[in-house]
């Protein structure tokens, strides 16, 4: 097993993050579970995004809506490798850009049905829009992103839900934001 190590500032869900990209950028492998982390990491199961930004700018961002694996840890460690190397919008990763990657780790909590926008505050609540098989979020307190419609919106969007469908179901959920 992989040993836990520091690294400057960041919280546990934050460094086995970085520890998992730098792990499968570096050699094509995962991350090994690593021993040592809080229980509320190995013991606990939830949704969880990792986003990867460089020089201000967004490098990667995949996450899952509900748990798919046995731990908030190996959701971390699978999203991770997925946020730097899978996420369509962007190239994968290189060895040279690992140094100036700064990356953040949101833990979802439940997701609430909601009737209506007016159930929403973009800075608090992450919003899923879904309309039969199509499907899509977006996270909480996102720069630019300043009204309930707008999140709804981008939400939509992402999903390739058509701007004025009806019918749209629509649920809001909190977060735990690591840095």
């Amino acid at each position: 097993m992989a040993t836990y190590e520091n690294r400057g500032s960041e919280d546990p869900y934050v460094r086995l993050a970085r520890a998992s990209v730098e792990n499968y950028i570096r050699t094509g492998s995962v991350l090994e579970m690593p021993e040592g982390l809080p229980p509320e990491m190995t013991g606990r199961r939830a949704g969880v995004f990792v986003s990867i930004h460089e020089n201000g700018m967004l490098r990667g961002c995949i996450g899952t809506i509900q748990a798919c694996t046995d731990s908030v840890a190996c959701e971390i460690i699978d999203n991770a490798v997925s946020a730097s190397t899978r996420d369509p919008r962007f190239e994968r990763i290189g060895v040279n850009e690992l140094e100036s990657l700064e990356i953040s780790v949101d833990v979802l909590g439940d997701a609430e049905r909601i009737s209506s926008t007016e159930e929403l505050d973009p800075k608090r609540y992450g919003v899923i829009v879904t309309k039969g098989m199509r499907r899509g979020l977006l996270l909480p307190d996102l720069e630019g992103v300043d009204s309930a419609l707008q999140q709804v919106s981008i939400a939509m969007q992402k999903a390739g839900i058509p701007a004025g469908t009806e019918g749209v179901e629509l649920e809001r959920f909190e977060v735990v934001r690591h840095y």
